[in-house]
């Protein structure tokens, strides 16, 4: 080994040794109070000190520079960032620098520095920079560190020369859009990217970096020596910054890499970091993500609005004159402008109106910097005072009342703080996430989701999306007062207590403040305090149980309410995650709003006729497939009325086609179709009842990988189990026409087998489920006819759930009659018919719950 080479391992341990002792004593200082800029700031120095001596221990080529770019450029490194270099040349490298570079880049990652480095000469860095804007934007926070100044002098100097302000924001533009769209333009992520999100860090930097190529300053008080910010708003983004900046540095250490994901792992041990505890109902990782979010809301507002500033800074000026819309407001170019920058502080309604205007008016698509930028500052007179004014509820209720525009506008006066201004209550869950393990979006924009859905039944060209809703959204009479509804079903989250109660006193509130009138507030009241009683009775109980239908519509009381508490329903399930709503919680919805509605027009079937009627279309199917009259006779007389009732005609006769010639058949029949209302599989098992029946076809399902939806588990009068059930696949594009005959042969299989039950598999969890779990609730009590005991249990899914708890009941000797398994994201809420001789005495009872219990633990 040289001499040069044992002097260059000998520094590098130094060189090792002080980052390592450097980074510790920041992290050290962090802990006690170091502010978060003064950490990225002193960060950025130790580096530099390091980079400094090894550029001139090994001196790589002759004439260069060694130059910082992107955020290291700028003198802010955060503690597992990678560090950014570029090796500016004076002309290409030979040989034997080529090498030296080589080692060079070694040797900084051997000392514990992550180089992103590249290796260019003053042209090749200007045709890079004209060619990608990323390239340009890095070599603007360009910073020497050691080297040739002449040489950074001279590419300082090309840079700007080539640079072109207005193409630089018009393509940084471009650029956050795309990296918005690849985070779902939301920054109400459960796990969201506090970098790249909408919201985050990489929003800010966006106006400086803008900002900095117009030659505006580089800094917020900058800005507003451009008159572009109020020293206010200057205050807020650098308070918005910190608290990024705060949490990304204790991200890195947490994780002790590179993370810039708030991910579940680390929600609760951050919040606890940033002095936030567990309160009442909501936990520190909660309230910590309610922060994060209300600040990324602000970020993105005031982005938006200095972004249209700069890019009006920089337009040339509009040579067409502007036109009169009314006293207040004008049109210049395609944006709505108020006549004068003052009329918001001088006429706060005037606020109100500027939306219910761009919905009026489809040629708008948005209002001017001046005009956006006056309405964001005039926000606060939307107050107490604002809200008594009859004028401003008018024009609230006008905007509910436009044919078009109610989501956008509403959206859009949510993102600059009017809904929650107006709406006191709607701004207290602003931000604030549902870990309820279903829900995906946070409460204002679940919200306003809900409002999305109801809209879309109102247009002609998505009628194919849900032709009833559609239809019977057509032929309602004020269906604003069901986006009232919609603004007010989940507005009393959080608070404590039954949110559907409260929510449905704050409604009561608005439509007395609003001048409704007493029918319509009633709706609205009802529609909130009940909106999710159509849901809960569809996915909880027989929709098929004439007493369970004259019950529900008993509680809804007429058409009219049922009409719109169904929409609200279907828009509320669809608005809470994508995998939430599928086919069959859609036909379970339908299927009680149909039967709801013939009872409360009248239409009051006794018993013995719906079995007839069943019977005789059941029938009239049979003819179809050329079977004689009376086949079906030696299997109807083994079923009961209770059967009838939880099967429709096309079930019956599907059954009665595949078992009237093998009534006592002694091996299990299985048979599979396609589900009726299009997605999954229908199956059918009939065999002689045992023991462990349900548990052993649970467990083969779970093996199998499907998951069940719903089970109707019927024994018949000669002993044998006749039971449905409805299965989905995992994921999504699942082939269910070739799976068929693999479950009529394995199921079949597996019921001959005369085995022992296995034991359940340890499924994986998912993150969210681990770091927010569900308390299992175990609940079992008499139906209200006293003819079986009704087994509810709340817990967070998993593979295997279902086959645990029906080897518990198995091992009780008790008996399924029926299985509503309702699955909400990663939560289970799952309803169960039992009857069984252990069930008649409490100490068997209590023993039952304990092991469902523990059953339920994850």
């Amino acid at each position: 080994m040289s001499a040069l080479a044992q002097a260059v391992d000998s520094m590098a341990e130094r060189w090792r040794a002080r980052l390592r002792d450097g980074r510790h004593t920041l992290r050290e200082a962090y802990a006690v109070g170091m502010s978060p800029g003064r950490l990225l700031h002193q960060h950025a120095r130790l580096i530099d000190r390091v980079l400094v001596e090894v550029w001139r221990a090994l001196a790589p080529v002759r004439g260069g520079a060694l130059v910082a770019t992107g955020g290291y450029g700028r003198g802010e490194l955060f503690p597992h960032s990678d560090v950014d270099l570029l090796v500016l040349l004076a002309r290409d490298p030979s040989p034997q620098e080529h090498e030296r570079l080589a080692k060079l880049i070694g040797l900084l990652w051997d000392i514990g520095i992550e180089a992103g480095h590249s290796v260019r000469t003053v042209e090749s860095c200007v045709e890079s920079a004209r060619a990608d804007v990323t390239v340009e934007t890095a070599l603007l926070e360009a910073r020497r560190l050691a080297g040739s100044a002449a040489l950074y002098r001279h590419l300082a100097a090309a840079v700007a020369r080539m640079r072109d302000p207005g193409a630089f924001l018009r393509a940084k533009q471009l650029e956050q859009e795309q990296r918005h769209a690849k985070h779902q333009d939301t920054p109400y992520s459960l796990e969201p990217n506090l970098k790249e999100a909408p919201g985050g860090l990489r929003d800010l930097q966006v106006i400086r970096w803008i900002a900095r190529a117009c030659g505006l300053g580089e800094r917020w008080r900058d800005l507003e020596r451009e008159q572009l910010l109020q020293h206010a708003e200057a205050l807020q983004l650098a308070r918005h910054e910190a608290l990024l900046q705060d949490l990304r540095i204790r991200l890195h250490y947490l994780a002790a890499r590179r993370e810039d994901r708030i991910v579940f792992d680390y929600q609760n041990a951050l919040a606890e970091q940033c002095g936030l505890r567990s309160a009442g109902s909501r936990r520190a990782g909660e309230r910590l993500m309610q922060r994060y979010y209300r600040n990324a809301k602000g970020v993105t507002q005031l982005n938006a609005i200095l972004l249209q500033n700069l890019a009006a800074r920089l337009a040339p000026p509009d040579a067409t004159p502007p036109r009169a819309l009314n006293e207040r407001f004008q049109v210049r170019g395609e944006l709505l402008e108020a006549q004068d920058e003052a009329l918001f502080e001088r006429c706060p309604r005037a606020i109100l109106e500027s939306f219910l205007l761009l919905q009026q008016h489809p040629g708008l698509r948005g209002m001017t910097a001046t005009t956006l930028r006056a309405l964001w500052r005039a926000r606060a007179r939307v107050d107490a005072a604002f809200r008594r004014d009859p004028v401003a509820q008018l024009l609230f209720l006008s905007i509910l009342q436009q044919p078009r525009g109610i989501v956008h506008e509403s959206r859009r006066m949510n993102q600059y703080d009017i809904l929650g201004r107006y709406l006191p209550e709607f701004g207290r869950i602003v931000g604030q996430m549902q870990h309820d393990l279903f829900h995906v979006y946070t409460v204002d924009q679940h919200i306003l989701m809900v409002l999305r859905n109801l809209r879309r039944f109102t247009m002609p060209e998505l009628a194919h999306e849900f032709p009833l809703c559609s239809q019977l959204m057509s032929g309602f009479e004020r269906r604003w007062l069901i986006y009232i509804a919609a603004l007010f079903h989940d507005i009393a989250k959080g608070r404590g207590g039954d949110h559907s109660e409260l929510g449905a006193r704050d409604a009561r509130r608005f439509c007395r403040r609003h001048g409704l009138a007493r029918e319509d507030s009633e709706l609205v009241a009802f529609l909130v305090e009940h909106h999710l009683s159509l849901s809960a009775v569809a996915q909880k109980q027989d929709v098929h149980d004439p007493e369970v239908v004259r019950a529900f519509a008993a509680r809804v009381g007429d058409e009219r309410r049922l009409t719109a508490l169904y929409l609200l329903t279907v828009a509320d399930v669809r608005g809470t995650s994508p995998k939430v709503w599928n086919a069959w919680k859609a036909k379970l919805l339908e299927d009680l709003f149909r039967a709801a509605r013939r009872v409360l027009a009248g239409e009051l079937p006794q018993t013995e006729t719906v079995v007839a009627e069943k019977q005789a279309e059941a029938a009239r199917l049979l003819r179809l497939y050329a079977l004689s009259p009376l086949v079906e006779q030696p299997l109807w007389a083994q079923l009961d009325t209770p059967y009838y009732l939880r099967h429709d005609a096309q079930e019956i006769a599907w059954q009665t086609r595949n078992l009237h010639y093998r009534v006592q058949a002694p091996a299990p029949v299985v048979k599979a179709r396609l589900a009726p209302m299009g997605e999954g599989l229908q199956v059918m098992v009939y065999a002689p009842d045992r023991e462990q029946l349900f548990a052993r076809i649970c467990g083969y399902f779970e093996r199998a990988g499907f998951n069940i939806v719903e089970a109707k588990i019927h024994t018949t009068r000669h002993g044998y189990a006749l039971d449905t059930f409805l299965v989905l696949g995992e994921g999504r594009g699942v082939h269910y026409r070739d799976l068929i005959s693999l479950i009529e042969n394995g199921l079949a299989e597996e019921l001959a087998s005369k085995a022992p039950l296995a034991p359940p598999r340890s499924g994986r969890l998912s993150r969210r489920v681990r770091h927010y779990p569900v308390s299992p609730v175990v609940d079992i009590r008499p139906d209200e006819r006293g003819a079986y005991q009704v087994l509810s249990i709340v817990a967070a899914d998993r593979p295997g759930l279902l086959y645990g708890l029906a080897r518990v009941l198995a091992g009780h000797r008790i008996n399924v009659h029926s299985a509503k398994i309702n699955t909400l994201g990663d939560r289970a809420e799952d309803v169960f018919l039992l009857s069984g001789d252990a069930l008649a005495d409490a100490k068997s009872v209590l023993r039952l719950e304990q092991e469902l219990l523990a059953a339920l633990q994850v």
